[in-house]
């Protein structure tokens, strides 16, 4: 018997997920450690495994929230930029572009925190934008620069120099003048990190990627001793954000790429899911402790984007194109200066937590709310992992929101689900209707803890009619690890009319990033079973790019992105215009899936079913309650009705009809 292991950290709690080769399968949710997220990787591994199982592990998945935090949170490294002289101050001029163009106290609007003046150096040398040399780089300047922020302690060093999207030389020769100098000092190359134009853009991501080397390096040395020490012997596989996943080395040479690596992997389970319930396109939301992630599924994979950002600042990386907002089961609920209810930002997170989980929280919250109302028991929280006191739940409520307002406890707590859910309901509107996509055309499938016990209500706010709730919702992300391809891209960028680059050398250029892309993948053991091959075109002087795809074995592939972007214009437009074309960045992705494999979910409940009071959409009603693992392929019930499993609770109201499937459960609205 061999194990596939994923396991997801979330702010509240770190989800695992075991997959036997026989197919059976064992989940586990237990409270994440923010101090230090590792621990609670250990935690549960060993309370998967079994004394000696560590070498039957075949594949151990991880996904992390520890890059975006560290970014958010201001953990990360120190660091300093070396820049081409006279470019220092452009991580300070950014866009000029206000994050809220109505507020009238903001703070810096670019990363001027992470990388204030004195850390930004600038040195002579200079590349032209054909890519020539207009003047050599002057490396006893970058020298003295290197001496001079380790003079100020710096923990890494970013380097960005005008133009090296088209010729790295000078990046190149300057690293080697910081290994010399500085060895063992974490380095990070704008033309390595994102070879593309604007330097604003490619300077943040840069000393981004920079300040989480030393941080993600530490990180994945921890998860790799967990491992070791329980026997573990396979490498580390984490989950990048646009969905796939890398070895820890190729982690830790380019860390940028794991932010956002958490919400990817739900998404990628979420497609997994619709797929199998014979659905190519939906909206999922992935409820959590302290956010909801919404993304949108197309073509039976998660919408890519690549001008991802983090907090206010851009991260140019390819990502699964998730939508997170402040509201989850730790939501603080509070009354505003206009005496005003209102739901989040601020979260109790995983410690102290909710005021039900007695550990020091006074504040109410979501989950408080959820209890108050009979919609969660108290007793089988997260499969009994945490039990709830409700006394505390009530008296959090009544003494910040229901005395307050004049209101019942029980209406208190039903204000708080109709506000957090009204959050959720928005941020979906902004991944479609925002985007000229009727919701009504998509089925909603939540995940995470509480997703099952928003959906319905924001189904119904936006006129969505099916909702399709996974086998294992509450652990959906480390779900998507173990369904992730492993994948590598490479990318070159051009800003070239494309009349001037001859068909030859595209050939070229996609032959080499081909070669890259293979080669790190032989480093992982492994061979592409895919590749796809992308555009950024443009017509020449617009600003903004489309992405084209390119046939592969095109021995033409200039005359196909033209073609290509012509197309994409009009769709996308509604017109297009006779202009020469320009070529941006070419890249290539490879993707090496692992063996489709059937997961059986455990099929042991734990409790009876019964009936209890609950407050569903303001009703006070005595309602069903039922362990999903009794539930048999093709029955059908009519709400309302409780669904209760390990990892989640699922809410039927009134009004909607569940259909068992073998693979999820369908919901579908009759009145």
């Amino acid at each position: 018997m061999t194990y596939e292991i994923g396991i997801d950290i979330g702010g509240t709690f770190t989800d695992a997920v075991c997959r036997a080769s026989d197919g059976s399968t064992r989940l586990l949710k237990v409270p994440s450690t923010p101090k230090d997220p590792a621990q609670a990787v250990g935690v549960a591994l060993a309370r998967l495994l079994g004394d000696g199982e560590g070498d039957a592990v075949a594949r151990f998945l991880h996904g992390t929230t520890v890059a975006t935090n560290a970014i958010l949170e201001g953990t990360a490294a120190r660091v300093g930029l070396i820049t081409t002289e006279g470019f220092e101050d452009v991580l300070e001029i950014g866009r000029m572009v206000r994050a809220s163009n109505y507020d009238l106290s903001f703070g810096p609007q670019t990363p001027v925190d992470v990388v204030p003046a004195e850390r930004r150096l600038g040195v002579a040398g200079r590349i032209g934008p054909e890519g020539e040399e207009i003047a050599p780089l002057d490396e006893a300047g970058v020298a003295a620069a290197v001496r001079a922020l380790l003079a100020q302690g710096v923990q890494a060093i970013a380097i960005s120099f005008l133009f090296a999207f088209l010729n790295p030389a000078h990046e190149q020769r300057a690293r080697e003048i910081v290994a010399r100098e500085a060895p063992g000092l974490a380095v990070s190359l704008s033309s390595e990190v994102d070879p593309a134009i604007r330097e604003y853009e490619r300077s943040c991501a840069t000393v981004f990627d920079a300040a989480l080397k030393p941080v993600m390096s530490d990180y994945l040395g921890r998860i790799e001793t967990i491992l070791t020490g329980q026997g573990v012997a396979v490498p580390l596989q984490v989950m990048h954000s646009r969905g796939g996943l890398l070895g820890a080395a190729a982690a830790r040479g380019r860390p940028i790429r794991l932010t956002l690596s958490g919400p990817s992997a739900a998404a990628i389970g979420a497609a997994s899911v619709l797929r199998d319930a014979g659905f190519q396109r939906g909206v999922s939301i992935d409820v959590g402790g302290t956010s909801a992630d919404v993304a949108l599924i197309e073509n039976g994979t998660p919408a890519l984007r690549h001008d991802g950002r983090i907090g206010q600042f851009p991260v140019r990386v390819p990502t699964a194109d998730v939508l997170a907002v402040a509201a989850g089961g730790g939501s603080i609920a509070w009354i505003d200066a206009a005496g005003g209810l209102r739901v989040g930002p601020r979260s109790a997170g995983a410690d102290p937590g909710p005021a039900c989980y007695g550990r020091g929280g006074t504040r109410p919250t979501v989950l408080d709310a959820s209890v108050v109302l009979g919609l969660v028991d108290p007793t089988r929280f997260a499969n009994g992992e945490l039990r709830l006191d409700p006394t505390l739940a009530e008296a959090a409520i009544r003494k910040d929101i229901a005395e307050p307002l004049g209101l019942t406890v029980i209406q208190a707590a039903t204000a708080i689900h109709r506000v957090i859910n009204a959050t959720m309901a928005e941020a979906v509107r902004q991944m479609t209707v925002a985007r000229g996509i009727d919701p009504r055309d998509f089925p909603l499938l939540p995940a995470g803890g509480g997703g099952g016990l928003h959906a319905a209500a924001i189904a119904e706010d936006l006129g969505m009619d099916r909702i399709v709730v996974p086998a294992a919702p509450g652990v959906l992300a480390a779900t998507g690890l173990l369904e992730a391809p492993l994948e590598h891209d490479a990318t070159q960028c051009f800003f070239r009319s494309l009349e001037r680059l001859p068909e030859a050398r595209l050939r070229d250029a996609i032959a080499g990033l081909s070669a890259r892309c293979a080669a790190a993948m032989a480093a992982e053991g492994a061979a592409a079973t895919e590749t796809e091959i992308s555009a950024a075109a443009s017509f020449m002087g617009q600003g903004h790019t489309l992405e084209v795809a390119v046939p592969l074995g095109c021995d033409t592939p200039g005359e196909a992105i033209r073609r290509g972007f012509i197309e994409a214009h009009r769709a996308t437009y509604g017109h297009t215009r006779d202009a020469p074309v320009r070529l941006v960045e070419l890249r290539v992705v490879q993707r090496a899936r692992p063996p489709a494999a059937a997961m059986a979910w455990p099929s042991h409940a734990s409790t009876p079913d019964g009936t209890r009071p609950a407050t569903i959409a303001g009703q006070a009603l005595e309602v069903p309650v039922l362990h999903r693992a009794r539930l048999a392929p093709g029955q059908r019930l009519t709400g309302p009705a409780i669904i209760e499993q390990a990892d989640s609770t699922t809410i039927i109201p009134p009004g909607w009809v569940l259909t068992v499937h073998p693979s999820h459960l369908l919901l579908e609205k009759t009145a």
